[in-house]
C-alpha cells in the first residue's frame, strides 16, 4: 500500500493508515521515520507528514520525544 495522489482521501489520512498498518504488523516496532524522511520518501508536504504522526499519536500508537522524534507506544 502507498500514497495515492489521485485518491480522494487526505493524503495524511493515507499515509498515517500506512503506518498504522505497519506498527501493527510489526513492521515498524520502535522509531519512525523524521517528518523530512517521512515528506520526501512519500511526496508529501511537511505539514502533511505532520498532521499523520499527530494522528498517530492521537491514536495513542505513537509517542513524541523531544529531539529524538516519534516512536511506537510500547517498545
Amino acid at each position: 500500500m502507498g500514497i495515492d495522489h489521485e485518491s480522494s482521501t487526505p493524503l495524511y489520512v493515507q499515509l498515517a493508515e500506512l503506518f498504522r498498518s505497519q506498527i501493527e504488523d510489526g513492521t515498524i516496532t520502535k522509531r519512525l521515520p523524521s517528518v523530512k524522511t517521512l515528506s520526501q520518501e512519500h511526496g508529501v508536504s511537511h505539514i502533511t507528514a505532520e498532521r499523520a504522526l499527530t494522528t498517530l499519536k492521537d491514536a495513542g500508537l505513537i509517542t513524541p520525544v523531544i529531539g529524538k522524534g516519534y516512536y511506537v507506544v510500547g517498545t
